[in-house]
């Protein structure tokens, strides 16, 4: 096994295997001030997946749209106020909510609360999401341009009943023995990008990870609770805001506790 470091992140390669593990505040910074904070979880072809902190009254984007991927949020902390679809419908998203705006449906963000709200931001495909960030951090304003977003189109884009939204404790649910998962965002709801579910392992539960071909990008990030990784003969044990990604199988995660851990599972593609 070899240990590699990059833009702060930990790699472990085994064999064909890579993985990022982050625990949490880990992660590429991308602007860090006393109303915002911003960092880059995963860079991937097929994902971007962003953490971000905004404090009362921090506005996002103007109202605009993707074409080719889709724009998704899911709360951790506070409310995250969203405009959503031809009129920008104003909805608030408290802890536990998911919403994603499918390619060409209208969408912005603010926190418009009195308090700190902290969310998960996914871009699926990356469509150089990740690099437009960098690009406006270090002021290469031409490259931050160059990124798949768009001033609403004349018609209003899609209509608001193609948006997805899934308030806390929403969505479907499965049982897995005595662990459950609820998913929040299926294929199907933005448009087969990725699929998102929050899960809750019960102690013993223990599960393979990564796709044998590296087909699919699959992530976890710890709401409660600590998860176990195993990759080969290294174990890594990651505590609430931890965040972890494998591309190809020959990992395992598990519950090693004596309480339940509750933990995202994001895949893309879906």
């Amino acid at each position: 096994m070899v240990v590699t470091s990059h833009i702060g992140w930990t790699c472990l390669e085994l064999d064909v295997e890579q993985a990022v593990l982050l625990q949490s505040n880990e992660g590429e910074t991308i602007f860090d001030g006393p109303e915002r904070t911003i960092r880059v979880l995963a860079d991937r072809d097929e994902l971007a997946l962003t953490w971000f902190r905004y404090e009362s009254g921090q506005e996002g984007p103007e109202p605009h749209v993707h074409r080719r991927h889709t724009d998704a949020f899911y709360v951790l902390q506070g409310e995250l106020e969203l405009g959503l679809g031809p009129e920008v419908t104003r909805m608030t998203g408290a802890a536990g909510t998911l919403a994603a705006a499918p390619p060409s449906v209208v969408h912005t963000f603010r926190n418009a609360s009195s308090a700190t709200v902290v969310f998960l931001n996914i871009h699926a495909p990356n469509m150089g999401f990740t690099e437009m960030l960098r690009a406006a951090r270090d002021g290469r304003n031409e490259e931050a341009e160059d990124f798949d977003q768009f001033e609403p189109p004349a018609d209003g884009g899609r209509p608001f009943s193609d948006v997805a939204f899934r308030a806390p404790g929403e969505g479907e649910r499965i049982t897995m023995g005595e662990s459950s998962a609820v998913l929040k965002a299926e294929g199907p709801d933005v448009q087969g990008f990725f699929s998102l579910a929050e899960m809750t392992l019960a102690p013993g539960f223990q599960a393979p990870i990564g796709c044998g071909d590296g087909a699919l990008v699959d992530c976890f990030y710890v709401l409660e609770g600590t998860l176990s990784f195993q990759f080969g003969d290294k174990q890594v044990e990651a505590g609430p805001g931890a965040f972890g990604l494998v591309s190809s199988a020959g990992a395992t995660f598990a519950n090693r506790a004596a309480q339940d851990v509750r933990v995202l599972n994001l895949i893309a593609p879906a």
